[in-house]
């Protein structure tokens, strides 16, 4: 349901990219414009803070850019902003989430750019649609076929042209993951059934140039109802910053290698040198194997099972003896001896169980690697009031485009 328009001035940008403006009745979130805008917005009524989106820009910002038609995707949030302005606004997020949510006054670096403005993704998952792959409508019922998608890397955009539709019947979804290294990309569909329902459906996929095809259940946590080989090779090898990792195309890995790699050796720099490194969250060991050079062992905890598999594999054929892999949760985290403990949580952050195993631990530095700043101040706020002293700040931007921000930061006692 819609009100009549209305001529609104846009004040500043908040998290997910809307634009904050206020009228005789309150705030607005207006999706799609920028700071310093005057514009003319079609508002929604409903429960909450009021939101709307741009029909008229009346007085155009610097910073605003015509994207190309084939951005106008769910995800591509900030594509009407100059890159140079994203990275801006990005900090900015970092900056607010500080001082409203944390309670602290600190400063924050520039952003780090990511290496590539587009093209840089190199997972997808799309809809399998009669009229083509298809993302998921954030705003509406219907899907938005991908045609081109400018996010994706160019090997998946190449397979993504060869592919029928109609030949991966009766998949439901399908997931890629590229390899800049490689080149390769593999597949995982995603539907119900026996493996040997798809295999007309992997055939294809092998033939348009995947190099393995994997089925998964669909569920409501993503992958979390078990992955079958089908074909091919279950994982590909990719660079992240000073390592290689196996990625599949189930398991969680950055999207924006390059950008993860920036992070993740940055990361290393601030833990800086000891005895004993932990990474909680460590995943297959992305930024644990940066620490492995200047810590006498490091060692990872994390709750996925496939994950650690892959961590594993990795050090054993890279020969890297000091890296252990631990399944666990952070929140029962006890590991003694620890002279630096690495997070890097899901968006949820830190709970509070976790945050009180590592205020007891012996570690006297901690590196919070966070993609929500939201979380991220909420924690450090509650760590500052515990005796902890935040230092660096700094942005990374893995996601451009997008208003989505990392962050990569550390706090002493």
């Amino acid at each position: 349901m819609s009100d009549a328009p209305l001529t609104l001035e846009i004040e500043k940008l908040v998290a997910g990219g809307l634009g904050l403006a206020r009228d005789e009745s309150g705030v607005i979130l207006v999706r799609g414009a920028l700071p310093g805008e005057r514009v003319t917005v079609r508002v929604r009524t409903g429960r909450g803070v009021r939101q709307g989106e741009v029909i008229e820009i009346l007085r155009r910002s610097p910073d605003r850019v015509d994207p190309p038609h084939s951005t106008a995707l769910p995800t591509a949030d900030l594509a009407h902003a100059t890159y140079e302005a994203q990275l801006a606004f990005k900090k900015a997020f970092v900056e607010e989430a500080l001082t409203r949510i944390a309670k602290v006054r600190h400063g924050v670096n520039d952003t780090v750019p990511s290496p590539e403005a587009w093209h840089y993704r190199n997972a997808a998952q799309y809809l399998v649609t009669p009229q083509g792959l298809a993302y998921r409508e954030r705003r509406g019922n219907d899907p938005l076929v991908v045609g081109q998608d400018p996010l994706v890397m160019p090997a998946i955009q190449a397979l993504v042209d060869r592919l029928d539709p109609a030949l991966l019947d009766p998949a439901t979804e399908i997931a890629f993951r590229a390899s800049r290294l490689t080149g390769e990309v593999v597949a995982a569909i995603i539907g119900s059934g026996e493996p040997r329902a798809y295999l007309r459906a992997s055939d294809h996929l092998m033939d348009a140039g995947v190099v393995g095809v994997s089925l998964a259940q669909p569920a409501g946590r993503r992958f979390s109802a078990g992955v079958q080989l089908i074909a091919g090779e279950r994982d590909i090898l990719e660079q992240f910053g000073d390592v290689q990792l196996r990625v599949s195309a189930t398991g969680f890995a950055q999207v924006n290698p390059q950008a993860a790699g920036l992070a993740y050796t940055h990361a290393a720099r601030l833990a800086g040198k000891g005895d004993h490194a932990v990474d909680l969250y460590g995943g297959s060991g992305a930024i644990a194997r940066h620490l492995a050079r200047n810590f006498r062992r490091v060692t990872v905890l994390d709750s996925a099972q496939e994950a650690l598999a892959r961590g594993r594999q990795d050090v054993e054929k890279a020969g890297e003896s000091n890296v252990t892999y631990r399944h666990g949760d952070a929140a029962n985290f006890t590991e003694l001896g620890t002279d630096v403990i690495v997070v890097d949580p899901p968006r949820a952050g830190l709970d509070e169980e976790a945050r009180d195993q590592i205020h007891a631990s012996t570690a006297d530095r901690l590196v919070y690697v966070s993609c929500d700043p939201a979380t991220w101040a909420r924690d450090v706020g509650d760590l500052v009031r515990r005796g902890w002293k935040l230092g660096e700040v700094t942005p990374h931007d893995f996601y451009p485009q997008t208003s989505h921000v990392e962050i990569v930061s550390v706090l002493n006692r």
